[in-house]
């Protein structure tokens, strides 16, 4: 990767997810570009994909140690019909369907993002966004498969697994 290109990128570690505002930021800095979304081995979601849904969520949970934990997601939800075209969808296009829904339900703007998917390519899931990166004629998202892991251990420092 370029310099340049690293300049213009971001990665977020686990723990530390990337937010609607800030993925809707990156977007509407570069309206024009196409948005293509990559797994970890650079395997795109097919051109033509569309956006078919936006889902705001709201979870309310107890982990094993007792602490009760609460968080908002934003879920992206993608499709590519049988009859794609070879075109990827722009920022501009995404944002326009985005601000469209934005007007009719919740979206917090600090929930995580998350982009559902699934195909051959890629397992039905709620991906992470794990880096964002940008050339000329497109904004790189690549997905990183969620993770779990036991929340008493990694935030209170208590675990009922041991």
């Amino acid at each position: 990767m370029s310099s340049g290109a690293m300049a213009n990128s971001r990665r977020w570690l686990y723990g530390d997810r990337m937010k609607t505002n800030e993925f809707i930021a990156f977007l509407r800095r570069s309206p024009d570009k196409q948005l293509v979304f990559v797994n970890d081995e650079g395997t795109t979601i097919h051109s033509g994909y569309h956006l078919t849904e936006l889902k705001a969520g709201s979870f309310d949970t107890v982990d094993c140690g007792g602490q009760k934990n609460r968080w908002n997601e934003t879920i992206v939800q993608l499709w590519v019909p049988q009859e794609a075209d070879d075109d990827f969808m722009t920022a501009q296009k995404f944002l326009g369907i985005y601000d469209k829904v934005g007007g009719m339900i919740e979206i917090d703007p600090d929930a995580e993002i998350r982009i559902e998917y699934g195909d051959e390519n890629f397992f039905p899931s709620n991906y992470d966004v794990d880096l964002v990166t940008q050339d000329d004629e497109s904004i790189r998202v690549q997905l990183r498969p969620p993770q779990t892991t036991c929340k008493a251990r990694t935030e209170a420092g208590v675990s009922c697994c041991d």
